[in-house]
């Protein structure tokens, strides 16, 4: 039977434990990720350890022409992506934001006769700051991929966080419009590779899961913006983070955080210093399957309409 089918018993909306939830009998705590964004530096260490250690092949070495960026957004070949975006006049009032003013520049040791800005040619300087974002998968709470994949390739792991089994993937891609974050994709290159045409996504680096290890970008980010851990003790330190931060950014708050969102909660989720707009995140994800108990329902009920219509139909034509 397929996971989908063996799913319909479970919940499909609200805030539960998702690996008790799937079956799994005294299941250790969820683990997942909290990213900091406040003090992200856009280094992107987190990308090569990821595919470093997942063996992903390289998606594209050129940058977009929109910001320092080659990648573009998550995909079958990035499964953490560190978006650039360029704000001006940021909330606050300035670059300062705590006397409104624009920082002197500064004088980095570039081979450069002068400094940026400082050309009479330059032209009128716009404040702006760099908002710097690492997404990856959501692990929701509520994962319609999971619940869409009909070969049971996705799965619910004893961690909480949702897999995608290679050898089980039969390519059809249903998983992919059924994410509301746009994560999952099939891979389409390099020839050679064994996942071409195969749905990935990340996979919170379950076999180091299953080896006490933290996954790669948590491990190898310099800043702690990426942080691993309980999911509980990470919303703890999500809310502190969130009221140290609120004094200076206003506009600040958490995403995924919410166990009664759209999708129960998210296993990764973000401090964010402006809308989720501005970062390319759906400002109210729902989990896209959670009508299908009432749907089956409602198939059922016109099914055992249409029977009894049949029968009806087939008596009175041998009355008479």
């Amino acid at each position: 039977m397929s996971e989908f089918l063996s799913n319909l018993g479970r919940s499909f909306f609200g805030p539960v434990d998702p690996a008790p939830d799937a079956g799994w009998d005294d299941p250790p705590p969820r683990k997942g990720f909290f990213t900091d964004t406040s003090v992200c530096i856009g280094c992107k260490a987190c990308e090569v350890a990821c595919k470093e250690w997942n063996a992903i092949p390289e998606d594209g070495m050129e940058l977009t022409g929109m910001s320092y960026d080659n990648t573009g957004g998550l995909g079958a070949s990035t499964w953490r992506h560190v978006a650039f975006i360029e704000q001006e006049v940021p909330a606050g009032g300035g670059i300062n934001a705590h006397d409104h003013t624009r920082p002197e520049p500064v004088d980095l040791g570039m081979p450069t006769t002068t400094l940026p800005g400082d050309r009479e040619d330059a032209g009128v300087a716009t404040d702006f700051r760099w908002l710097m974002e690492s997404n990856v998968c959501k692990h929701c709470t509520h994962a319609a991929c999971l619940d869409v994949c009909p070969t049971g390739a996705l799965f619910r792991t004893e961690f909480g966080t949702v897999v995608v089994q290679d050898d089980i993937c039969n390519g059809c891609g249903y998983c992919v419009p059924a994410c509301p974050y746009g994560v999952i994709e099939r891979r389409t290159g390099p020839e050679d590779d064994a996942a071409v045409g195969l749905a990935q996504k990340c996979t919170l680096c379950y076999d180091r899961l299953s080896d006490g290890m933290e996954p790669a970008c948590a491990k190898a980010c310099p800043t702690e913006s990426i942080q691993f851990g309980d999911v509980d003790e990470l919303r703890e330190r999500a809310d502190r983070r969130l009221a140290e931060v609120m004094g200076v950014e206003p506009r600040a708050q958490l995403y995924g955080r919410d166990e009664n969102n759209g999708v129960g909660g998210t296993g990764a989720f973000f401090l964010l210093l402006d809308d989720p707009e501005v970062y390319g995140l759906p400002p109210d994800p729902e989990v896209t399957t959670k009508h299908l108990p009432g749907m089956w329902r409602q198939a059922a009920l016109a099914a055992g309409t249409l029977l009894a219509g049949a029968l009806a139909a087939f008596a009175t034509g041998n009355n008479r």
